[in-house]
């Protein structure tokens, strides 16, 4: 795969997530209507940074230390990222307009039982990590990958917390 089109691929997913961010705005409009509270908003811009820094550091890394793309790699690696996107869009599907890129609970409303979330907690955080290994491997940029884990690590735990305190799961 030659650096344009995974290039692409980059501003592909990019544009995802700003569909993603419009679904999010909608969602967050109907949820506040419904008399939502938004938690542990703070993790937020620090989520916002990391899941950037994967699309451009990727690029970066293959452009600046030419990472070769490895057929086998690449092809398994961009199965993964399509599976962890409709893994994504199930979770959005599932949970409907409660579906949120921050966390906001709606009282009264009780938890969502259907669609992956029938056997899975935290279904759509399998997708995100899942997506932001296999990503950068699709152009064999490891260096981002193994980065992203990292930091990603560290603002998914901070939001799990988050989640199931408000969501009264026990620690």
């Amino acid at each position: 795969m030659s650096l344009l089109w995974f290039a692409l691929l980059a501003l592909a997913v990019a544009a995802e997530r700003l569909v993603e961010l419009l679904v999010s705005a909608r969602h967050l409009r109907w949820a506040r209507e419904q008399g939502g509270v938004e938690y542990g908003g703070g993790h937020y811009p620090a989520m916002v940074a990391v899941h950037a820094a994967l699309l451009v550091g990727m690029v970066a890394e293959v452009a600046l230390a030419g990472r070769p793309f490895l057929p086998l790699l690449g092809w398994t690696a961009l199965a993964f990222v399509v599976a962890s996107q409709a893994l994504r869009w199930w979770c959005v599907r599932s949970l409907g307009s409660r579906w949120n890129t921050r966390v906001v609970v709606v009282p009264g409303l009780p938890l969502v039982e259907r669609g992956p979330y029938r056997w899975l907690r935290h279904p759509n955080y399998l997708a995100v990590v899942a997506e932001g290994v296999a990503l950068p491997l699709v152009h064999t940029a490891w260096l981002t990958a193994l980065l992203f884990l990292a930091a990603n690590s560290l603002v998914l735990a901070v939001r799990l917390r988050v989640e199931n305190a408000v969501l009264g799961f026990a620690p």
